[in-house]
């Protein structure tokens, strides 16, 4: 009863509405009647009305161009009776009684006003009165088809039979009703209703109750078996589709989602898998005609998911035991709707119209994701299941992609066929690596996706895996060469897949059946690819726009050629010539740039310094701990380290003498990063060296002692000043930087190590038995003569900064040589603080520092340094600071005396100096002027 009720009031409420919106529609045909009589007529030459009128005559041409879209979704019926009651209309509409009512308006001052409130109420009014009321209405009625079946069961008027029928019998009218309201030249009258056109409307009713009766005649009354459910079901649903041509695209969804759920509706005790894959195909097949008639996208791309989600249903729902039997047939459907799918794509939906070719710029068909993924994954089940398998191989699974490649190759703008295919293709191989895993457990050695495991690899594996590198070579680089002038990002992802599949697939067969030591079948065949990728590169570069320009496509080509030589190394080489090779290998790039001036060429270079980089911080033995000697100097690190230095050092020589006039060299980037990476294994090269003969051979182990700081530090010193020496006669923006860098790296260093951390004071370490030539000498004094030569020869090269940040190191430098020598000579050989200090020693350091500040008063003046000279008198100032407070205390007798005895000599003499340096600049200044 209460449903009832509802419905009463729905009719009720939407009978008033249509009433109004009568009237509305009225009005607005006798207003537009108006106005094209006063435009006839001549009104519109009066000039104080001349521009309302002509604003207010530009909305029927507006509303007709906005309704424009509406048309198309009416029949070539509907259309022809429209324009043919057209004339009949408007001269109805010019003798209404509406001429003086729309003049009046036009010409008083608030028509805008007046305008924009009519606007926005003819707005809402469209809004509750077309679009809302037919979208209630046309739910009102399917609800109310069902209602009226659920109300004769519960009060039991008429029999089953008699009740499907009825229901039956309504959804046949709502059908009949629509298509006769659509035939006697119905039209959405009024802009902004398009979504609300009533025949479709009534016709998505009239199926949804079909549906319905269909459904309940089966599963709660079993009057008809599975077989005839599925059968009618389906057919409404393709009918539904089909009746999409005239009424719609929300039509065809409804049919659409219908028909895909008509399978998971219909049970049966013995399924037949084919019956549902041929059914499937079927609507697919429907949909992609009715889609491609429209260009409905999203309908087609909704069909594909449909498809593909039930195909990934089944392939997981056979997955149990004892169907061992039926797995032939279980392939054969698989391998059946997969190739629909795929025709499907290839011959429906993006066949050409009318014999036009397709645009060769024209993009990628994004509903083709939807096949691309579920077709693609469909042939990873084919290769994973260990049943499917071990019962006809891992062929399925390889047509399958190969299939998708070729389908992409046919219609270029299936372009996400050709990812789909080669991330699965990858994923496939991978699984073949022990001991990995996609998602199994790594402690049982299973290797498995999703939880299904992946089949062992075999030999058939091992053809299957070169059977598709050379499809998506020969696939890549064709494509590649053919759109390289049309389409550059279409060729770039060919030329990709053309290299990325390939060398994955030959590293993932080489981790599963090679020899991880050294395999030369196997270098042999990446040295062959290396050939053909470089090749390639060259035939795509042949065909672009202008020739030869080296855009992205060759550049993938050119990098995969590289990345197979460095395979081709490490698989024909051990690690030690493996490294050195690879640092040689970037002479090949900068050379090649003689003949080619392609843009990546240089960073192919650079490429080599990252991998060489990688290669030692991995093993910075180059040859593994066990199998580096001991020999100083003359080992594997001297060749590991040096050779690429210098390789690295004439690539960027090679490419500072093509690469500059190239516009599209990136200001010669690849050149300073050379340049940078020559620098830096110049570096390591030598501080390797040190570390090595430091430890005994051992460069992995132990803490680093002040001698081995020393050295490091003065190698990163001297490393500054060939940097500024090479700078000065071949400018370059990283070996200004560079110097700078070493310089600072250096000042890092001795504040760090040398004051603080390995500071024999605080740490107590032996400075050697021998008087001079000790650890003093070697940690302070030679870093303190070469930051101060550095400091001296950047001078005038470097920034201010630079030159007095050395200077102030330099002197520090030599002030703690000098006090740590001093306290050598109380102390011996160990010197830590807690030795305690005599009052002799007290009184040494007070004139050592004074002579100290003398000396670089004197170097500051000679030098016309002001750094220097201001630390000369802050260390004065420390030695007077020095004498007052502490020797005043500790000091006794002659000790104290001749403390401040010589503070004040030094003092007064400095004194001295200063006046006579400041007379002499005054008698300058006068002679001058």
């Amino acid at each position: 009863m209460f449903e009832s009720l509802i419905g009463a009031v729905v009719v009720i409420v939407l009978f008033v509405l249509v009433l109004r919106q009568q009237g509305r529609v009225s009005l607005i045909e006798r207003e537009l009647g108006a106005l094209r009589s006063l435009v006839l007529s001549g009104v519109h030459a009066t000039p104080p009305v001349a521009k309302p009128v002509e604003q207010v005559a530009s909305a029927p041409a507006d509303a007709a161009q906005a309704t424009a879209p509406v048309a198309d979704i009416a029949s070539p019926t509907t259309a022809d009776a429209a324009h043919a009651q057209a004339p009949a209309a408007e001269a109805d509409a010019a003798t209404s009684e509406a001429v003086p009512e729309l003049s009046e308006a036009a010409f008083t001052g608030s028509a805008p006003a007046a305008t924009a409130k009519a606007a926005r109420q003819s707005e809402v009014e469209t809004a509750l009165g077309t679009r809302w009321a037919v979208w209630v209405g046309g739910v009102a009625l399917a609800l109310g088809g069902l209602f009226l079946i659920r109300y004769t069961i519960e009060a039991g008027i008429f029999g089953p039979e008699v009740r499907l029928s009825l229901a039956a019998l309504l959804g046949l009218v709502l059908i009949g009703g629509g298509e006769f309201i659509r035939r006697t030249g119905f039209k959405v009258p009024v802009q902004g209703a398009a979504g609300a056109y009533i025949p479709a409307i009534l016709t998505a009713a009239g199926a949804f109750i079909l549906f319905g009766t269909v459904y309940a005649a089966h599963a709660i009354y079993g009057f008809v078996g599975p077989a005839f459910a599925f059968a009618v079901l389906g057919a409404i649903g393709v009918a539904t589709i089909v009746a999409a041509l005239v009424h719609g695209q929300a039509l065809a969804g409804i049919g659409l989602v219908g028909s895909m759920a008509t399978p998971a509706l219909v049970s049966s005790q013995a399924p037949n898998p084919w019956a549902l894959f041929v059914y499937l195909a079927i609507v697919l097949a429907a949909t992609a005609v009715i889609a491609r008639i429209r260009d409905w996208k999203f309908l087609i791309a909704a069909a594909f998911f449909g498809t593909g989600a039930w195909t990934i249903a089944y392939m997981m729902s056979t997955l149990v035991a004892d169907l061992a039997v039926i797995r032939f047939a279980d392939l054969a459907v698989v391998l059946f709707i997969d190739a629909v799918t795929v025709a499907v794509l290839a011959f429906v939906c993006l066949g050409s119209r009318g014999g036009e070719a397709e645009p060769a710029k024209a993009g990628f068909d994004w509903p083709s994701i939807m096949p691309g993924v579920f077709v693609a994954f469909s042939a990873l089940g084919l290769s994973v299941d260990t049943t499917l398998v071990a019962a006809s191989g891992a062929l399925p699974g390889a047509f399958v992609l190969v299939a998708l490649v070729a389908t992409a190759l046919y219609r270029p703008r299936a372009l996400p066929l050709l990812h789909a295919a080669g991330v699965v293709s990858v994923m496939i191989h991978l699984g073949i690596i022990p001991p990995t895993t996609i998602g199994s457990d790594i402690t049982q050695g299973n290797i498995g996706f999703d939880g299904m495991p992946v089949a062992a690899g075999n030999p058939l594996t091992l053809r299957i895996g070169i059977g598709l590198g050379l499809v998506f070579i020969g696939a890549g680089f064709w494509a590649a060469r053919r759109f390289a002038a049309s389409a550059r990002v279409r060729a770039a992802c060919w030329a990709a897949w053309g290299i990325a599949a390939p060398l994955l697939i030959l590293l993932t067969l080489w981790l599963a059946y090679g020899n991880l030591d050294r395999d030369l079948v196997y270098a042999e065949i990446a040295a062959l690819l290396v050939v053909v990728f470089a090749a390639g590169g060259e035939w795509i570069a042949r065909a672009e726009q202008p020739p030869l320009k080296g855009d992205i496509a060759v550049s993938f080509a050119l990098c995969g050629s590289a990345l197979a030589g460095l395979l081709m190394l490490h698989m024909a080489f051990g690690s030690g010539w493996t490294t050195i090779l690879a640092g040689v290998a970037a002479i090949v790039p900068a050379l090649a740039t003689r003949w080619r001036s392609y843009p990546v060429l240089g960073w192919i270079s650079v490429g080599a310094v990252v991998a060489v980089l990688g290669r030692v911080a991995f093993d910075p033995t180059i040859v593994g701990a066990e199998f580096l000697t001991t020999t100083r100097v003359f080992n594997w690190l001297l060749p590991g380290y040096g050779v690429p230095a210098l390789a690295f050092g004439f690539a960027a020589w090679q490419l500072a003498r093509t690469t500059p006039a190239l516009p599209t060299a990136g200001n010669g980037r690849p050149r300073l990063a050379m340049e940078a990476g020559a620098a830096l294994f110049a570096l390591l090269t030598v501080a390797m060296l040190v570390r090595h003969a430091m430890h005994g051979g051992v460069i992995d182990t132990g803490p680093v002692t002040l001698a081995e700081q020393a050295i490091y530090t003065l190698i990163a010193i001297g490393a500054g000043a060939i940097l500024v020496a090479i700078d000065m006669r071949s400018p370059s923006s990283v070996l200004r930087y560079g110097s700078m860098a070493a310089g600072v790296l250096s000042v890092a260093f001795i504040v760090l190590q040398h004051f603080l951390v390995l500071n024999p004071l605080f740490t107590d370490e032996s400075t050697g038995q021998i008087p001079v030539f000790n650890l003093l000498f070697l940690a302070y004094l030679l870093p303190a003569i070469a930051v101060g030569g550095l400091a001296l020869y950047a001078r005038d090269k470097r920034p201010p900064w630079y030159a007095q940040m050395l200077a102030v190191v330099a002197a520090l430098l030599v002030f703690a040589y000098a006090t740590l020598s001093v306290r050598r000579v109380f102390k011996g050989e160990f010197i830590g603080l807690w030795s305690g200090l005599g009052q002799l020693e007290t009184y040494t350091y007070s004139a050592l520092w004074l002579v100290i500040g003398v000396v670089l008063l004197t170097a500051g003046v000679w030098l016309k340094s002001q750094v220097l000279r201001i630390a000369s008198a802050a260390l004065i100032a420390i030695a007077v600071v020095k004498v007052f407070l502490f020797d005043m205390s500790e000091l006794e007798g002659v000790l104290r005396a001749l403390s401040f005895i010589g503070l004040g000599a030094v003092l007064i003499g400095i004194g001295l100096f200063y006046q006579r340096l400041l007379t002499r600049a005054a008698r300058e200044a006068n002679a001058a002027t």
